[in-house]
């Protein structure tokens, strides 16, 4: 039921869904907006008309599609954002939004056809998946809003797909002691030095791609992180890491110093002298060949087969552990923020609450 307002203010309607619609008509163009509850839709209302006094008008996105406006996103986004984030974006708005909303035009676009979005892309697609759809369009959605294109971003209003919490399977000291020992036999394979590389740095794998031995401080036992290699079309690519905390020196301890010296003698063998880690032609190994190996090493080993990505969680898991101070492991893993570095933290010590209470039993007497 519509509540009507003073002359010029717009209306506000609640729909059958619960959304509620605030709309206002301005020069003979009708905008809408919604909100979840009746006062974020007043203030987006209030909000709307704001901006239709700075600019003149109400946001007009005329006769553009979604698909048109996706187009013209993602070229002015270009120049700005890595190959591989551009690269990810268009197969993103290629393949799941403009088969699915492209056609319809922006300014009709609302929250109920991207729900619709989501629930036709969850049927054939990971949740991970849908959720870097949503994060696509709620950017371009936003941008579009910021330039006067849309009353509103609809996929502020949608609630982002949920992740369904994948439990994995990671070693325990133990195993990791027998895998590092397999690696200083010799036992690893043409990448088992990489591998422990990752266990000993916690570094991502594309960082350690990266390095080279001129990063490699012998005598004071460290090696700095300042560039990364990605992967484009099954090519790598290298640039700078993601962010500034990247950019980073860590030390390492003496086993992998060890395993580093190690490659250091195959590497004059080989030839290569420029990068710590390559294929036996001195190119930058793929990381599904990565992936393979890994695997069959662990076949091979007897231990539980894990990603590679997980050498790097499992080297913060044992710092952890070893009581390593929060801000501490934060810096050696290059996080811009603690919260990724806490989630590894608060997992490895969910039970440190509960310790915490039976080291205060005693006070009571």
């Amino acid at each position: 039921m519509a509540r009507k307002r003073s002359h010029g203010e717009g209306s506000l309607t609640q729909r059958r869904n619960g959304l509620w619609q605030g709309s206002l008509m301005l020069g003979g163009v009708r905008r809408v907006v919604y909100g979840k509850t009746r006062k974020e839709a007043l203030e987006k209302l209030e909000a709307l008309k704001r901006q239709a006094q700075e600019v003149g008008r109400l946001p007009d996105g005329g006769t553009m599609t979604v698909g048109e406006y996706l187009g013209h996103w993602l070229e002015q986004a270009a120049p700005r954002l890595r190959p591989k984030t551009v690269y990810d974006y268009e197969i993103v708005c290629r393949r799941h939004i403009a088969p699915h909303i492209g056609n319809l035009r922006l300014s009709k676009l609302t929250p109920l056809h991207i729900a619709k979005l989501y629930a036709a892309l969850s049927k054939g697609l990971s949740p991970r998946r849908v959720g870097q759809v949503h994060g696509v369009l709620h950017k371009a959605l936003g941008d579009a809003h910021r330039w006067g294109l849309m009353a509103n971003n609809p996929a502020a209003l949608v609630d982002a797909p949920k992740r369904p919490h994948v439990e994995r399977t990671l070693w325990t000291p133990e195993q990791v002691t027998a895998f590092l020992r397999a690696l200083q036999e010799g036992r690893g394979g043409r990448y088992g030095v990489l591998f422990g590389f990752l266990l000993a740095s916690g570094c991502r794998v594309g960082e350690a791609l990266g390095l080279r031995w001129t990063d490699v401080d012998w005598t004071a036992g460290t090696v700095h992180i300042e560039r990364q290699v990605t992967e484009l079309r099954s090519k790598p690519l290298e640039g700078p890491p993601k962010t500034r905390a990247g950019v980073r020196t860590i030390a390492l301890p003496t086993w992998g110093l060890g395993l580093l010296r190690r490659r250091w003698l195959e590497a004059l063998a080989e030839g290569h002298g420029e990068r710590v880690f390559c294929t036996e032609r001195g190119t930058v190994p793929l990381q599904g060949n990565l992936r393979r190996a890994l695997l069959a090493l662990c076949a091979k080993l007897g231990l539980p087969a894990i990603r590679v990505h997980d050498l790097r969680h499992i080297s913060l898991s044992l710092l952890a552990m070893a009581g390593v101070p929060l801000k501490v492991a934060q810096a050696r893993a290059g996080h811009s923020t603690a919260q990724v570095t806490l989630d590894v933290y608060q997992h490895v010590l969910g039970d440190g609450d509960k310790a915490a209470a039976q080291a205060l039993e005693g006070l009571g007497g």
